[in-house]
């Protein structure tokens, strides 16, 4: 159900109960948008099948060229706004959803584009939530707006709720067409997904099963024998950041040790925790952190080698003059890269350089990001270096759109930067699966492996942040370009993000935990029977590690290991036993 309903009122002015917010003009128009003036919808992926084509249909709006415009913007908070009827109820998260267009006005310098902020605010100013719209000018122009709100408290529903549409310098005309707010209905999704996750994440698996014959060194069927499959490590990896702290807790080993594959210090390779005072550099609790993790057998990512973002950086580098500054980078980069030489599979080089240009701007060279992934390639040719940034899946933030993503990785790789994946952090907030799907859909045409680096949900309901949880994973999960999810963090005391854990203070795994634990069962693959009488047994896995265990006429268990890799045909193994 749609909240607004554009269609229901009978003013004479085509407004359709929208208002003026601050101070402009607004009045009502038609237009006939044409499919070339629209954004193009997410290039297809090789895995897509009819269904897909037509859940992307389904979830595209067809602008039906009516629009409101708000002209004479004095300000970039002057826009439209309107109440949204039907109150939202806490705890369902609500999908918004429509297009927007801009048009007139001022030039901006060095701008092709002009952002526009979907708001949605309960009880006249509590924000809750919305989208953000980057939109190129012209009369038949239009962006999609994909945002998403909730309102999350336990008291009393809202008494009042509003949509506002801003952003824009002043002057510039701003149009808002079929603006719709409604819940977000996660069964057919989910229902898909899983569709979608069997066709990606599994395949087909053929076993010839022979055995020798000790007396005459023939081969013999195992017709009739009893054979159990059991798959041993699934080939997406789902991992977390661990710390110092939470190695001295018994309940945060634990859950670590038996439910992650992956792990990446949080803070402790970091440079102002390695270095934080000039000259005074100790990697001892990285070590101690990396050497619990090859003693259970977790590979660990390398995060991160620098931080694009001022205020990440230590107080001494800020500091330094650029000389200086350049003197330090190139020891921060020989210091940590060859001491750890070989032990990263992944490295992410420059974080956050969506969001912060410290580098590039105190040392006044374009090129610097590119240099760290060249001058990492050269010290230590093994990992694969990443690119790694937050709010790209979320569609709420204009500097970090999937386009700006795409546009800065082809960038280092003009320099001569060996990107070798793309790190979406996921500290998500109210996630819709298509809106997280489309952002993926539009990182993949790099085709550059992607990682959920960082992801963490937050809500203090435990219902509702396990289900946050599952969409994210089932939707990194089902994208053919995901090669794995890395979580930041699960215990509560030993987390950034509060109303985010997995596990609670005192060891009790929470509804959150639980179900990331029955996902991990859902995507491990058993199977048993016995061996057909063309001595074959036939089962569909999902990619990874497996072991087959055999039991011969005598009652001897035999055991052999296999790997299921990606592939459209199926597996088909001889095994002799």
């Amino acid at each position: 159900m749609n909240l607004v309903d554009d269609h229901c009122d009978s003013s004479s002015d085509g407004l359709a109960g929208w208002a003026p917010s601050g101070s402009c003009t607004l009045s009502a128009h038609t237009d006939d948008p044409s499919p070339d003036t629209l954004p193009p919808p997410p290039a297809a992926t090789a895995v897509d099948s009819d269904e897909e084509a037509i859940q992307r249909a389904r979830r595209r709006l067809q602008p039906s060229g009516r629009y409101v415009l708000a002209s004479h913007r004095k300000s970039d908070k002057d826009g439209l706004c309107r109440a949204i009827p039907r109150l939202p109820k806490p705890k369902v998260t609500y999908r918004v959803a429509g297009w927007v267009g801009v048009s007139g006005g001022v030039e901006v310098e060095d701008s092709d584009s002009h952002v526009v902020h979907v708001e949605v605010r309960v009880d006249g100013h509590r924000h809750v939530g919305g989208g953000v719209v980057v939109v190129e000018p012209g009369n038949n122009k239009w962006g999609e707006i994909k945002g998403s709100f909730r309102v999350d408290d336990d008291d009393e529903p809202p008494r009042s709720a509003m949509v506002y549409v801003h952003g824009p310098p002043a002057g510039v005309d701003l149009k808002v067409m079929d603006l719709q707010v409604s819940a977000v209905n996660k069964i057919p999704r989910l229902r898909h997904l899983r569709k979608k996750a069997d066709k990606v994440r599994k395949r087909d698996v053929v076993l010839k099963l022979s055995s020798k014959a000790e007396e005459d060194g023939g081969v013999s069927s195992v017709a009739g024998a009893h054979i159990q499959v059991i798959q041993v490590q699934n080939s997406f990896p789902i991992g977390s950041c661990i710390t110092k702290a939470g190695l001295q807790d018994p309940n945060y080993v634990d859950f670590f040790t038996k439910h992650f594959d992956w792990a990446v210090l949080e803070n402790e390779l970091k440079w102002y925790y390695t270095e934080p005072a000039q000259g005074h550099v100790s990697y001892a609790d990285a070590d101690e952190l990396i050497d619990f993790c090859d003693r259970h057998g977790k590979p660990v990512r390398g995060h991160c080698i620098f931080w694009a973002v001022e205020n990440a950086v230590q107080q001494w580098v800020r500091a330094l003059n650029p000389t200086q500054l350049r003197a330090a980078v190139e020891a921060r980069l020989r210091g940590l890269v060859s001491r750890y030489s070989g032990r990263f599979p992944h490295y992410e080089v420059n974080n956050e350089m969506l969001h912060g240009s410290f580098f590039r701007d105190r040392l006044g060279d374009a090129d610097v990001d590119a240099h760290m992934f060249r001058e990492t390639a050269a010290i230590d040719s093994s990992p694969a270096l990443f690119v790694n940034d937050y709010n790209v899946e979320s569609g709420n933030d204009p500097n970090a759109t999937p386009e700006k993503y795409v546009a800065l990785v082809t960038d280092l790789q003009r320099r001569g930067a060996a990107v070798g994946g793309i790190g979406v952090q996921g500290h998500v907030t109210h996630p819709v699966g298509d809106v997280i799907c489309d952002a993926l859909d539009k990182l993949a045409v790099t085709g550059l492996p992607i990682w959920i680096t960082e992801l963490d949900v937050s809500a203090a309901d435990e219902a509702v942040r396990a289900d946050d949880l599952e969409i994210v994973m089932r939707e990194a999960f089902a994208h053919p370009a995901v090669e794995g999810v890395m979580l930041w963090g699960f215990m509560q005391g030993h987390m950034w993000r509060s109303h985010g854990q997995l596990v609670d203070a005192d060891g009790k795994v929470t509804e959150a935990g639980s179900r990331l634990v029955d996902l991990r069962r859902e995507w491990t693959s058993h199977a048993r029977g016995t061996v057909d009488a063309n001595g074959k047994f036939k089962f569909r896995g999902f990619h990874g590690t497996y072991q087959v265990l055999l039991t011969t006429a005598a009652g001897e268990v035999r055991k052999k290991a296999f790997d299921v890799n990606k592939g459209d045909a199926p597996l088909v193994l001889d095994m002799d036993f």
